[in-house]
C-alpha cells in the first residue's frame, strides 16, 4: 500500500490560484448567500456585495507584479479594500486585511501560519465593527479561527486541515 504524501506548504503560485478560485466560487453561490442574509435586515444583497469585493481582490491578485506571497497578499488586501461594497463587503475586506497582514512575510504557508492568519482575520474584523453581533459572519470567522488553531496542533497536512476548517465553518 502506497503512503499518502502530505501537503505541508502553500507557495505563492498556489495561494494565487486558491484566492482567485475562492472568488469564483463565491460568485457562483452569491444568490444562495443573498437568501441567507437576515441581519440587520433581509436586504438580499450580501452575496452580491461580497462577490463584488472578492472579484475586485481577485483581479488584483491575478495581476500581481510578481508571484510572491507578499505581492499576492498585497493585491488581496488592496483590491478588497478598494472594491468593498456594502457592510458585508467591508467586513470581508477587513477579514482579508487581517489574514494578509499575518502571512505577507511568509515564503510558504503551513497550517500554523494559516491558523494565525485566521485568528488575525477574526480580530481585525471584530475591531472594525462598532457593535459586533453574534450570529453573523463574524461568528463564522471566530469559529474558523478557533478550529484552525485546534487543528494546527493536530496536523501539518493541509489536505486534512483545510477541508476540516471548511466543514466546521459550514
Amino acid at each position: 500500500m502506497e503512503a499518502k504524501i502530505k501537503m505541508k506548504q502553500i507557495d505563492a503560485a498556489l495561494l494565487q490560484k486558491m484566492l482567485i478560485g475562492g472568488a469564483k466560487r463565491l460568485e457562483a453561490n452569491k444568490e444562495y448567500i443573498n437568501e441567507l442574509n437576515v441581519f440587520p435586515v433581509p436586504d438580499g444583497d450580501t452575496g452580491t456585495n461580497m462577490t463584488m469585493t472578492a472579484l475586485a481582490a481577485a483581479k488584483e491578485v491575478g495581476n500581481a507584479a510578481e508571484v510572491t506571497v507578499k505581492e499576492v497578499t498585497r493585491g488581496l488586501s488592496s483590491g478588497s479594500l478598494r472594491g468593498a461594497r456594502g457592510n458585508s463587503g467591508v467586513i470581508l475586506s477587513q477579514l482579508l486585511r487581517g489574514f494578509t497582514k499575518s502571512i505577507c512575510d511568509e515564503k510558504e504557508i503551513d497550517t500554523a501560519a494559516l491558523a494565525a492568519a485566521c485568528q488575525r482575520a477574526r480580530d481585525t474584523a471584530y475591531k472594525a465593527v462598532m457593535k459586533p453581533k453574534e450570529g453573523t459572519i463574524l461568528t463564522v470567522a471566530s469559529g474558523i479561527a478557533d478550529k484552525a488553531a485546534e487543528l494546527a496542533l493536530e496536523t501539518e497536512d493541509l489536505e486534512e486541515f483545510i477541508p476540516a476548517v471548511i466543514e466546521h465553518a459550514d
